[in-house]
């Protein structure tokens, strides 16, 4: 007798379960999937202890018959997808026909769904169909699944604690809601409401739902296309940054998805916008015909595959570049009312040109209000936007008045009190100069009448030694000098006199611990390393005359409101807002 026996269906299906179910959020993830797929319009999903002791998943779709729920369970039973040619052309969440008999094998399950005109009940013991009668139940789905891996000690085991489970859960009912704004998604666990959203289509008000409120005030609307994909949704402004990759919520055709790549193009925009370490708040829906994707990479449907990926990166970054580069981006220190608010200020000023102020500010929900500084407000609207900047849009003149701890510069004009971190102000002011110098290869140098001698490591020495050639093409005469040290004859005639020996220092730092030398983002790298190390510094005393010259300066940078490493290099204060913290007007 041979010793390879098919194996049975039941221990199949356990087995494939550790695919597809490896904890709460896949059962989660599954069942609220064939709910959306049932086109329902309303999806609840009751938890008991994060899940682990039961997940009822409600729906108001178009249910199934007696004969399609019992069938639901069969392992690769399916009614998304009927022949080859249907896999790439997959329109639905849901299609393997793993997901049901998967749960069902690790679980208790019962299931009450109801076509419109006649209802079955199905209860399963791991894996095994224990009874199957009628329901009451009028219209839709409701699936109940206890005691989850209760057969399969080893990954029960494995969950997490209680609140990890409930957090992954979370997450993922968030992104859903965010993809479909025009379902009613109701989420609670031992009878609290952890998120409830009416369905009306707004995804602005989902946003609020999910993050709140304030930070909804910080969303921009963005709408482009080309000729393979077209995207749409939501991207924060800067300082609304947070630590975690999870709040970059990527949807394709209205799938929750995970990928590196576009995580990274969406870095890559927010590049000098926010620090290293931070992530911008995104909520992208990819709209795409299904037959430039493939869904079918992996179980859980989270994978997934473009054709033409090097199309989509390029809308993502230019939309998302080309929409902050055409707003005003000052952090500002407000805190605005939902009400309409008006007033008058009488300030003189050192120019003497303007003695009264009446300003308008009104904030509607759900639209954001973009402040723009020629003008009091200016709403988002749903039209192309112009990335031409004229010179007084972003920032209008400011005017030193005094300094704080000889770091902070006080400035004002007409719109308020500003505050300017002088290093990240004149760092950003060098970067966009020395990385035009690099780009445009001004490789002129001058000559040093005491040359500057460098010791390194051996490793440190090779590595450099190999890429002296990038030193050369930047105007450096450089020359072996002894075991393991380089002289320096010349450099760049744009690096600081009084901060060449840090700046050359860092300079070769950055080309031994760099891996990749693509020109692009080694030169700005470059640019940004040397623009820290040559600009003024905290402490250091500035003239009234360098104030006024450095103010200037930052005003018509291309983005002067990040230094090269994502810090703001600007605060404001409306005078509404100082009078208000003074109590010298009552709250509106």
């Amino acid at each position: 007798m041979g010793k390879i026996e098919v194996m049975s269906e039941n221990l199949a299906n356990k087995i494939a379960a550790g695919e597809v179910v490896e904890k709460c959020m896949n059962v989660v993830k599954e069942l609220v999937e064939n709910s959306i797929d049932a086109k329902a319009t309303e999806i609840k999903i009751n938890l008991v202890d994060s899940g682990v002791k039961e997940i009822t998943v409600i729906d108001d779709g178009v249910g199934m018959d007696k004969e399609d729920a019992v069938l639901a369970f069969s392992r690769h039973a399916t009614s998304k997808i009927k022949s080859l040619e249907d896999l790439f052309y997959v329109d639905s969440l849901g299609f393997r026909g793993e997901a049901l008999p998967s749960i069902a094998a690790v679980s208790l399950v019962d299931l009450k769904t109801c076509n419109g005109k006649t209802g079955t009940n199905v209860i399963i013991d791991g894996g095994e169909i224990k009874e199957v009668k009628s329901s009451d139940l009028k219209k839709g789905t409701r699936i109940t699944v206890k005691n989850l891996f209760y057969n399969t000690p080893v990954r029960l085991k494995y969950l997490k604690n209680l609140y990890t489970e409930l957090a992954n859960i979370c997450e993922y009912i968030n992104k859903m809601a965010l993809s479909f704004p025009n379902i009613r998604f109701n989420l609670t666990n031992n009878g609290k409401v952890l998120l409830n959203t009416d369905g009306s289509g707004n995804l602005l008000k989902v946003i609020g739902n999910v993050y709140g409120m304030e930070l909804t005030k910080k969303m921009i609307e963005v709408n482009s296309s080309n000729d393979d994909y077209e995207i749409s949704g939501y991207i924060s402004y800067p300082d609304a940054a947070k630590t975690s990759k999870a709040n970059i919520n990527i949807l394709v055709n209205g799938r929750v998805i995970k990928n590196t790549e576009i995580n990274k193009i969406i870095l890559e925009a927010y590049h000098m916008y926010i620090p290293d370490g931070k992530v911008p708040i995104i909520v992208l829906n990819i709209n795409v015909d299904p037959i430039l994707i493939d869904v079918n990479v992996h179980p859980t449907k989270m994978d997934i595959k473009f054709s033409k990926m090097d199309s989509l990166k390029e809308l993502i970054f230019n939309s998302i570049k080309e929409k902050l580069e055409s707003i005003n981006l000052i952090k500002n220190m407000d805190t605005y009312d939902s009400k309409e608010i008006e007033y008058e200020l009488d300030r003189n000023f050192e120019s003497k040109k303007e003695e009264l102020i009446k300003e308008e500010t009104i904030i509607s929900e759900p639209e954001y209000v973009t402040l723009d500084l020629e003008t009091p407000v200016v709403k988002e609207e749903k039209e192309e936007y112009n990335t031409t900047i004229e010179e007084d849009n972003r920032i209008k003149k400011m005017y030193p008045v005094g300094v704080v701890d000889a770091t902070y510069i006080i400035a004002e004009n007409e719109d308020g009190m500003y505050l300017i971190d002088q290093h990240a102000a004149h760092e950003r002011i060098n970067y966009e100069m020395y990385l035009d110098k690099l780009s445009n290869h001004d490789n002129n140098s001058i000559d040093l009448l005491v040359p500057i001698k460098i010791e390194l490591t051996n490793k440190e020495f090779i590595i450099l030694k190999e890429h002296f050639n990038i030193l050369t093409d930047m105007g450096f005469d450089i020359e072996e000098f002894g075991i393991n040290t380089i002289i320096i004859r010349s450099h760049p005639y744009w690096l600081p006199a009084n901060r060449a020996d840090d700046c050359i220092r860092k300079i070769i730092d950055i080309i031994i611990s760099c891996e990749d030398f693509n020109d692009e983002k080694f030169i700005d790298r470059v640019a940004a390393g040397v623009a820290c190390k040559a600009s003024v510094k905290a402490h250091d005393v500035l003239s009234q005359e360098e104030m006024i010259d450095l103010l200037e300066q930052l005003r018509n940078t291309k983005n002067p409101f990040a230094c090269a490493h994502g810090r703001p290099t600007i605060i404001s204060y409306s005078f509404y807002e100082l009078e208000k913290m003074f109590k010298r007007i009552k709250d509106c």
